[in-house]
């Protein structure tokens, strides 16, 4: 893959000497992640998507859940210490991250934010992250993933 080929993410790992493997797929918005793992050959227990939710607090958090689960915001709430939390809303994303829709990673967004991984990642050799595109992943190990973006681990899911 060429430097141009490569998104910020992929740049980020490489700067960082972190191994990882991408992989890129034709975007559809019709697919759900379970079928975009399927389609790279993955288990959809070890592709994570990138979720960022905003507290009652105004604080912003980063959740990161396998895509064939839904967050728990009751859990999620409860790990990072606030009353309640809720899923920003599409159109604030890219201006708060830097990424849109389906291309949201954990790495590289605009500035950092309290980060959470569900505790399920560890249980993986290597868990596959958006790359920061759409239609762009990357595979790395979870723990790998959380020295570049300290992250806790907790119950997050329904």
């Amino acid at each position: 893959m060429k430097q141009q080929d490569k998104t910020n993410v992929m740049r980020i790992l490489d700067q960082k000497g972190i191994d990882y493997e991408s992989y890129s797929y034709e975007p559809d918005p019709t697919r759900t992640g379970e079928q975009i793992a399927r389609l790279l050959g993955q288990d959809p227990e070890a592709v994570f998507k990138t979720l960022v939710t905003v507290a009652r607090s105004g604080e912003h958090y980063v959740f990161v859940i396998p895509v064939v689960a839904e967050l728990d915001l009751k859990k999620a709430a409860k790990a990072v210490d606030e009353k309640a939390i809720e899923m920003i809303k599409q159109k604030e994303l890219l201006p708060l991250t830097g990424y849109v829709h389906g291309g949201c990673s954990p790495l590289g967004m605009k500035k950092p934010f309290v980060t959470v991984m569900d505790e399920t990642a560890v249980l993986h050799d290597t868990i596959c992250v958006s790359a920061g595109k759409v239609g762009f992943q990357v595979r790395l190990d979870p723990e790998a993933l959380c020295e570049l973006v300290p992250c806790a681990l907790a119950d997050l899911t329904k």
